[in-house]
């Protein structure tokens, strides 16, 4: 998240934070698509990692941007830590480690979503290799330790860093040594949302095997697909996870508020100043537990906006969805992850044929899916099939949502063009991960370095 949001408007009720998700309601013919994806930062003389300060430091980095770009900068006691574009409503940001985020425009078509990618990589490293500075498309860090990430100068970040090891052993990896690829898509009302919801959620374990790209750790294999995804299960299961209360028959948005209300804090922002607030759900704090630490003590919009940014569901509800399951990866991934669901989940049809493939899936299915699909991916056994299976159906699906779309490039290409690095994996059964094992054991003779060149941006 670039900017943490002041919205001073006072709310005191349930109804009230339920109101303001469904305010995100859009006629169909408004849906858009913001697609998020992060990458690593390394110094391509010796593959060490990019700290925040200096010439030739992140911070540097984000200034070369401000100046080729004109976005306005975002500060966080002096430091600068993010841009934003004030024209097409994007954003750039920094994760806790320096991985490097773009946060797309809500566009129109796949088409301009991966125009707007290739114009943002491009610009990038316009700034970025007279500093030696490249890009790694993966979801973990292959070869440095916790110990070798920097720490980025964000208030927000020095709060969880003290808050995560309470609450999980892997919180600390995530923060520092994941990337992923994500695509916020809008919901007409709150049926449609509860459809997408429960579609997504049942479907997103399928998505991290498809995309499942993190099968290293400190230079060697890991025993893992998708490491990234293993971290989030013990990373803080009070805010992260299926969430299968989705799935009960009262789940809307008011079902959602009750469960994000009763989640801890991270902070609650006044000014540049932020409170920690680790020991106070939002309930609390609406019930007027922070009086007496706020210089007003009362909670707001911005307060509940801020708070949604840091649940991390496998699919999180603000005023749109956002899919979390996916793998940072090479920019052909990062048009990927959106065609799959904006595919799935934007024509009625595919949408309804979607559920009617999940629906009958119990909640000890879902969960096994995701426990067991970081270890073995789309070789994960479900019924009398894997997870193989239900990842070519679900491109089929999408792929037959984006042909009624028909949203075509300059071309006349539609929107399918941009599945075609699944479908070519799929093909073949394997996932990115599958493909660096090769690689790892075959040309790169062991040496999880050359990792570096092949999946550089």
């Amino acid at each position: 998240m670039a900017r943490d949001t002041i919205d001073s408007t006072p709310i005191t009720s349930v109804k009230e934070l339920a109101a303001h998700l469904a305010s995100g309601s859009k006629p169909k013919d408004q849906f858009r698509l913001g697609t998020e994806h992060e990458k690593f930062a390394f110094y391509t003389a010796d593959l060490s990692p990019v700290p925040y300060a200096g010439p030739r430091g992140i911070e540097a980095l984000l200034k070369g941007m401000e100046g080729l770009l004109g976005w306005e900068p975002i500060s966080d006691k002096g430091n600068i830590i993010g841009l934003a574009d004030p024209v097409a409503g994007g954003a750039i940001s920094i994760e806790p480690g320096g991985q490097f985020e773009l946060s797309g425009a809500p566009l129109d078509t796949l088409h301009q979503t991966c125009r707007e990618t290739n114009a943002h990589l491009a610009q990038l490293n316009q700034i970025a290799e007279p500093l030696g500075i490249g890009f790694l498309g993966l979801g973990f860090t292959p070869t440095w330790s916790r110990a070798e990430v920097p720490v980025m100068p964000k208030s927000r970040y020095a709060i969880m860093s003290s808050y995560m090891p309470k609450v999980g052993k892997l919180g600390l990896d995530m923060m520092y040594r994941t990337s992923t690829i994500q695509v916020n898509l809008d919901f007409a009302d709150e049926a449609d949302m509860v459809k997408k919801m429960r579609v997504s959620l049942a479907l997103q374990p399928v998505a991290t095997a498809i995309f499942a790209n993190s099968p290293f750790t400190e230079g060697k294999p890991n025993g893992f697909q998708s490491f990234r995804a293993e971290i989030w299960k013990d990373t803080d299961n009070q805010r992260s996870g299926p969430i299968p209360f989705a799935f009960h028959e009262d789940f809307g948005f008011e079902a959602y508020v009750n469960w994000a209300i009763d989640v801890p804090m991270y902070f609650v922002k006044r000014g540049d100043t932020y409170f920690e607030a680790t020991t106070t759900t939002f309930r609390q704090f609406m019930n007027g537990a922070l009086k007496d630490k706020l210089p007003d003590g009362l909670p707001t919009i911005g307060d509940w906006n801020n708070h949604l940014s840091t649940l991390f569901p496998d699919v999180r509800l603000k005023k749109y969805l956002e899919m979390r399951g996916a793998d940072g990866g090479p920019w052909r991934r990062i048009c990927a992850l959106p065609a799959l669901w904006v595919g799935l989940l934007y024509d009625e049809g595919i949408l309804e044929d979607a559920w009617q493939m999940v629906k009958g899936w119990s909640e000890a299915e879902r969960l096994a899916l995701r426990n067991d699909v970081p270890i073995h991916g789309l070789k994960t056994p479900f019924r009398s099939g894997t997870v193989l299976d239900l990842a070519r159906d679900m491109v089929a699906l999408s792929r037959e949502g984006l042909k009624r779309r028909a949203r075509l490039n300059e071309a006349g290409q539609d929107e399918r063009l941009h599945l075609a690095s699944l479908e070519e994996a799929l093909a073949l059964g394997q996932s990115p991960a599958d493909q660096m094992l090769e690689r790892y054991a075959g040309v790169w003779q062991g040496d999880i370095r050359q990792a570096y060149r092949d999946y550089a941006y």
